[in-house]
């Protein structure tokens, strides 16, 4: 476990980090609460802040808010505000400020190892808890509120968007069984994770990715590897002649462009790819054009009728 241990007493820090190391605790001491803070930011594997009242750059409560904005509902974090009070008013306003523990200072070998036994059983739980909020249980992927929250996250700069779901299907399910097609989701999913992108599962076989620091031409490219390498997916244990394929819709991502706007433009896209065959990579190129340009992978323009195609009723075959 990583521990990150905040006072302005080098004494303090000195003896409590040298019996933490000793019973297999990573400890980073500092003195100052605005190079902790850098570090929990710098390394997200921390789990747990250790903080006074009073270090140098600003208060141990201000420190606790900072760290459970920066933790947010997505990373598990353990805070534990030490002090030589035990006032139940300074008790009180470390709790409202997001410290989960309170422990007195200097802090007893005894207690704080129970303490950080107790720290260590609550971080646990909140990384089951964020993975069952976070995570689509059929194929491992972020679901679709955790890809929509971690494109928000990203700059918008160089990020490029691809929605992609199954050819044909209900055919699948209607021909092999429900078991069957979820059985092809999961493989299908199993290949969009191992590509240099961020996956999500948007709903039944429909699926996205996030691809960060890439131009429109790379990211084709790789929705393009990722297209041929489903198409080479065997599932002879189903049936001999069952094969997946995926058609993908591809955009950059334009700036000051919400997530669902640049979505909607590689949806588009996708439809684009349905209707002109399947089983391909198309481009939607030109964001802040009133027309959207839709492209196939050798950059020839398939139609230039983005109007009529957001217009058109999402009633297509899969």
């Amino acid at each position: 476990m990583k521990i990150v241990l905040v006072d302005p007493s080098r004494l303090i820090l000195k003896v409590t980090s040298g019996y933490l190391a000793e019973t297999g605790y990573q400890v980073s001491p500092f003195t100052d609460a605005t190079d902790a803070l850098a570090h929990l930011k710098d390394d997200p594997d921390v789990e747990v802040l250790v903080t006074g009242l009073e270090p140098h750059g600003m208060s141990g409560l201000d420190l606790c808010r900072l760290a459970r904005e920066l933790a947010g509902a997505r990373r598990a974090l353990h805070v534990v505000v030490m002090s030589s009070t035990s006032e139940s008013r300074r008790i009180a306003e470390a709790l409202d400020a997001g410290a989960d523990d309170f422990m007195s200072k200097p802090p007893q070998p005894e207690e704080f190892l129970a303490r950080l036994r107790v720290a260590a059983r609550a971080t646990a739980a909140q990384r089951d808890l964020l993975r069952l909020a976070t995570t689509d249980s059929l194929t491992g992927l972020l679901n679709r509120r955790a890809f929509f929250e971690t494109v928000d996250e990203m700059p918008e700069s160089s990020v490029c968007l691809a929605m992609f779901d199954i050819d044909r299907f209900k055919q699948i399910n209607d021909s092999f069984g429900h078991a069957a097609g979820d059985q092809v989701i999961a493989a299908v999913a199993g290949e969009a994770g191992l590509s240099d992108g961020v996956a999500g599962r948007l709903g039944g076989e429909e699926f996205a990715l996030l691809i960060p620091q890439a131009r429109l031409v790379d990211a084709i490219d790789l929705c393009e590897d990722l297209r041929m390498r489903i198409a080479a997916l065997s599932f002879a244990e189903i049936h001999e002649n069952l094969r997946a394929t995926c058609s993908f819709g591809v955009v950059a991502r334009g700036e000051n462009e919400d997530v669902g706007a640049a979505l909607q433009r590689a949806d588009i896209a996708l439809y684009a790819a349905k209707s002109s065959g399947r089983n391909r990579v198309v481009a939607a190129t030109a964001p802040d054009e009133r027309r959207t340009i839709v492209m196939d992978r050798a950059r020839k323009p398939l139609s230039d009728e983005s109007d009529a195609l957001r217009d058109r009723p999402r009633v297509r075959e899969a």
